[in-house]
């Protein structure tokens, strides 16, 4: 009992400091930028008494919306890292390594081809039916995984990497030639969204993830001691009573619609769902129970912060917060090859 009070505790006091690090990082994105802005202004302007229509333009128009759907976005990869490398039973898995990421953004960069001209991209009917889109992709980028990586019915996790980096080659060389037949203007919309850029961010986008965001991640919590199960290997599951197929393939599902709807609205950002969920394990421990919330919380954390670096470091041009997580995420991830290997 002590231990689990002791746990309880860690996790709380862990969210806690999260959850206020990502306040601080989203007040400083707030207020800092090409229009820099006052606390009490801000303040003002969020209470409705600030009558400045710059200040009311910047903040809920341009910053705003930005930071909310950087937050949600980094959650939903978050958490879908963490689900992918418990029901692999691979710490080097993640969506972006394993062609998640690149088979939702083929079938989003399809679908800005086929509606070129026709539906606009950050209106109501492009933001709410590219996540569908997203998830077909996803779905078939897992099928493919499932068709080659699986060995004597099982998935091989020392081939899924390998398997993964394939498909992800695979998915991006068709993604690339697809935007290299758009007209200028959607190419260069193309190109910006496939290196992770939450520019052009808007309520719209906001609005299409909250349903996403608000359904998923509970389905997985909710089956967080499955996941903690898998970790014993897959006949012990079987043996504790667990439907081992059918439960994985519904929390695949989930986490493929987890990065569906982030890949739909900002783009292939990659790492996200690798790292957090390692910094989760060392900070609360391997139970999946608090790992997949704080996972979700860091990942959150990271998007933010990396979206505020690309966004003011070459101000006035603009770093996509994909390429600014990558930068940090492949020494990371090399670091974790040496040591799984050792």
């Amino acid at each position: 009992m002590s231990n689990r009070n002791s746990s309880f505790a860690r996790f709380g006091l862990v969210v806690f400091i999260g959850l206020l690090f990502v306040l601080a990082t989203m007040y400083v994105s707030l207020t800092n930028g090409m229009f820099d802005i006052s606390v009490k202004d801000v303040f003002r302007t969020l209470l409705g008494l600030e009558t400045n229509e710059d200040y009311r333009l910047v903040i809920f128009e341009f910053r705003l919306p930005r930071i909310v759907l950087a937050a949600l976005v980094g959650a939903a990869l978050g958490m879908a890292g963490a689900v992918i490398q418990g029901i692999t039973r691979n710490g080097l898995a993640d969506p972006g390594i394993l062609g998640i990421n690149a088979g939702a953004g083929m079938t989003v960069v399809l679908f800005m081809f086929f509606f070129q001209g026709q539906v606009t991209f950050t209106g109501w009917l492009g933001v709410m039916l590219m996540p569908l889109f997203g998830l077909a992709g996803g779905i078939a980028a897992t099928l493919c995984m499932y068709a080659f990586a699986r060995q004597q019915g099982r998935l091989d996790p020392q081939r899924l990497v390998l398997v993964g980096i394939a498909i992800a080659s695979g998915f991006g060389a068709v993604t690339l030639f697809i935007s290299l037949k758009m007209n200028p203007r959607d190419y260069e919309a193309a190109v910006s969204w496939l290196a992770g850029s939450l520019h052009g961010a808007n309520w719209r986008f906001v609005v299409t993830m909250l349903p996403w965001m608000l359904v998923l991640p509970l389905c997985i919590w909710l089956r967080s001691k499955q996941l903690d199960i898998y970790q014993l290997g897959e006949d012990s599951a079987r043996s504790s009573g667990v439907a081992v197929e059918r439960e994985k393939n519904f929390l695949l599902l989930c986490s493929i619609g987890l990065v569906s709807a982030g890949v739909s609205v900002s783009g292939s950002i990659g790492f996200i769902g690798l790292i957090a969920p390692h910094l989760a394990r060392r900070l609360v421990g391997l139970g999946h129970k608090y790992m997949l919330p704080v996972s979700g919380i860091l990942g959150m954390a990271m998007v933010v912060i990396g979206d505020f670096i690309g966004k003011t470091l070459f101000a006035p041009a603009e770093l996509p917060v994909g390429i600014v997580v990558s930068i940090i995420g492949v020494p990371y991830f090399v670091y974790l090859m040496i040591r799984t290997r050792n």
